[in-house]
């Protein structure tokens, strides 16, 4: 069973940076496809970016595209996301996920989850 265990949210101020990191348990980490999900008060879970377990390609939500960077390190089994350029609208749980054979934007095909960590981007 895979554990994951987001951490790095926080506050701050629009333009700001954080890195969440995500480290997860299990020796078969490389063979995941690693992605990041949020979810704001209200709205559904969105699709952020996502790293491929083959190739470690990576893919972007075009609202995070030039901003945002998804990198994993396997020696570590973690993924990360660098949050740079933060706007008030990046306000949302962050949610690490992991699975084998998804659709990349697709939440309900990864087979597991973080429990969340709140990013939440002041004016």
């Amino acid at each position: 069973q895979v554990q994951l265990v987001e951490s790095g949210g926080g506050l701050v101020q629009a333009g700001g940076s954080l890195r969440l990191s995500c480290p997860a348990s299990g020796r078969t980490f490389s063979s995941y496809t690693m992605g990041w999900f949020r979810q704001a008060p209200g709205k559904e879970r969105e699709f952020v970016a996502a790293v491929s377990g083959s190739r470690s390609r990576t893919y972007y939500a075009d609202s995070v595209k030039g901003r945002f960077t998804i990198s994993r390190d396997n020696a570590k089994n973690t993924v990360y996301l660098q949050m740079n350029s933060l706007k008030p609208e990046d306000t949302a749980v962050y949610y690490c996920a992991a699975g084998a054979g998804v659709t990349l934007t697709f939440p309900n095909t990864y087979a597991y989850w973080g429990q969340g960590t709140q990013v939440t981007v002041s004016s």
